[in-house]
């Protein structure tokens, strides 16, 4: 059903045109909008709306069914005098009907793409229903999830629709933490254009005060069957890049890198992963200092000379950090496969703290 708010901007503009008073009510008589003062003819309306008549002049004014699938939806009442108030009820009439027509169409296309995002829909229903919707099939589209710092805040729903307006682009929810952009790209080969959609979406939130904005995207898909998969992985990128990649506003799903992998590792491989090579320490247990020495040294790809002068120390003092960090795990973080074996560990501590806080998933 459309807004009343919709309704009375259409009765308003055709008022304004006509000069005839309207007014439209549900079928108990109730006003849902009006240019004119009707309240009083809710109870001949009421009656209207059970007789089998679709048009009757009641009392000097001229009376109206506006169906939506065969079920009455309002009832129109057009005043004044004159035989202009027929016609000028058949127009307002046949707006109205044009309007639940649409709204209605709008909403089965976005639970269609909810449903196409889950993957509720059997192959045969995406295509009948995309088919029925008007919905093109085989254009390469991509998914954009979009997350600010309160979740899905009063408005960003809202806004993203405004924005992104309708078109052949659409903007849906389907929980309380994000809202879901599913785009219609020129070509498979579309780096720039989302690169140019990025920064126009980017512009338009900041302008718009919301804070803490992230955006993630999955990869482009050729068919209306594989976006759900181009969502799933936009969910991955914005759950991968918030454990990862903090400071980063733009995720995409090809850029995780080894990230993805943990994020589907089980706890229980994880845990036994972390005891092998720490044993019953954690890197958790490691104090501020030598937590921020060993992310300089990998910032600074090992460069002994680089991060002791980052770190405002004397390289000695560094090497000495080092050799202890050794004597306690025993790796040496200077050799390259250790230094590996440390860099994967403490993503996994950072990726189990974050699942066990129950953030994810």
């Amino acid at each position: 059903m459309i807004s009343n708010q919709i309704l009375q901007n259409t009765l308003d503009g055709i008022t304004q045109i006509s000069g005839v008073g309207l007014c439209v009510m549900d079928p108990e008589g109730k006003v849902a909008a009006s240019t004119a003062d009707l309240s009083s003819r809710s109870r001949l309306a009421a009656e209207f709306a059970l007789s089998a008549a679709d048009s009757q002049e009641i009392s000097g004014h001229q009376y109206f069914k506006i169906y939506d699938d065969q079920t009455l939806e309002y009832v129109l009442i057009v005043g004044g005098s004159g035989e202009d108030k027929y016609v000028v009820g058949r127009m307002v009439a046949f707006q109205i009907q044009n309007l639940l027509v649409a709204y209605k169409e709008r909403f089965d296309k976005d639970n269609y793409i909810k449903n196409l995002l889950l993957d509720n829909l059997l192959l045969i229903d995406i295509y009948s229903r995309s088919k029925k919707l008007h919905i093109q099939t085989e254009v390469p589209r991509v998914v954009f999830v979009i997350e600010c710092a309160k979740g899905k805040d009063n408005n960003l729903l809202d806004m993203t629709k405004g924005y992104v307006g309708g078109g052949k682009d659409f903007v849906t929810a389907v929980d309380e933490r994000n809202v879901i952009i599913v785009k219609e790209l020129a070509s498979m080969d579309a780096t720039k254009e989302i690169d140019k959609t990025i920064k126009n979406l980017q512009t338009f939130y900041h302008k718009e005060g919301v804070k803490g904005l992230r955006i993630a995207y999955g990869t482009v898909v050729a068919e209306i069957k594989e976006v759900s998969r181009s969502y799933k992985e936009a969910r991955m990128a914005a759950d991968v890049g918030k454990i990862f990649f903090e400071e980063k506003e733009v995720m995409a799903y090809s850029q995780l890198g080894i990230g993805r992998l943990i994020y589907q590792l089980p706890i229980p491989l994880c845990k036994m992963y972390i005891e092998e090579i720490f044993g019953t320490k954690s890197p958790d247990d490691f104090d501020e200092e030598t937590l921020t020495t060993i992310q300089k040294f990998f910032e600074n790809n090992l460069n002994v000379s680089e991060t002791s002068r980052q770190l405002f120390i004397h390289r000695n003092t560094l090497v000495y950090r080092l050799d202890k960090l050794q004597k306690s795990t025993g790796l040496d973080l200077r050799a390259f496969e250790d230094a590996i074996t440390f860099k994967i560990a403490l993503m996994v501590v950072k990726y189990m703290n974050c699942i066990e806080a129950g953030e994810y998933r």
